[in-house]
């Protein structure tokens, strides 16, 4: 079985070698491929010197097109797809567990629950979008399904789960699409506890505007949800 790791990055020298080292080192992983979102530093080198496959954009496309230029190089031999961010380091290791229960048969998409982060971060309005999105819009599996990281990019799917749930959702509402679509689909999500870490943004002025640029995108995908025609 190939299991592809898909790394969407956008200038992430400063992380990209680890995490690249980090997700070769998953048992049976087969192929790792960096999308480089039109990065203005070192990390396609960094990354290619690593040893992972990269793919390099000519322009800015956001997170959920870099992934689906990615997802479109890899489709015809990826029966599993591991989403990592391209921050994450030594830590994204631990896309392992995420593997066990998709390569088990026990869930379909598996997702990791990050510990909470130390110092001061967000008021938490993107996440309660998200899970209020969920609730709603994810039928009677969303109402029941408790989503303690809605907002976590570290995914595992099966090919019949990544097919259903694709194409991805525009920038930074990749997560909360994923969910609802898996769910509205009848697929099985669990949440791993991990103690992966990125670089969490805080209560300045580059974190309020990142937080408020992807409650926009969370807020746009879940308009888009809401007409989306249900299969």
């Amino acid at each position: 079985m190939n299991v592809t790791i898909l790394i969407p990055a956008h200038n992430e020298a400063d992380r990209i070698s680890a995490t690249v080292a980090a997700a070769l080192g998953i048992e049976g992983v087969t192929r790792v491929l960096v999308i480089d979102d039109a990065s203005t530093d070192a990390t396609v080198g960094l990354a290619e010197a690593a040893g992972a496959e990269v793919l390099r954009l000519a322009s800015n496309l956001g997170k959920g097109a870099a992934l689906d230029q990615g997802l479109a190089r890899v489709r015809d031999d990826a029966d599993v797809l591991l989403l990592l961010d391209g921050d994450l380091g030594a830590t994204a290791a631990q896309g392992a567990l995420l593997l066990e229960p998709v390569l088990h048969g026990e869930a379909d998409m598996a997702v990791a629950a990050f510990p909470r982060p130390a110092g001061k971060a967000g008021f938490g309005l993107v996440k309660g979008l998200a899970r209020f999105g969920i609730r709603m819009l994810g039928g009677p599996a969303g109402r029941a399904f408790a989503a303690t990281a809605p907002l976590s990019g570290q995914r595992a799917m099966t090919r019949a789960c990544w097919e259903r749930v694709t194409p991805f959702a525009f920038g930074y509402g990749v997560e909360v699409a994923l969910t609802v679509r898996a769910l509205r689909s009848g697929l099985r999500i669990v949440e791993v506890t991990t103690t992966m870490a990125h670089d969490a943004t805080g209560r300045d002025a580059a974190g309020f505007t990142h937080r408020g640029r992807q409650f926009l995108h969370v807020a746009r995908a879940l308009v888009r949800l809401a007409i989306e025609p249900r299969s």
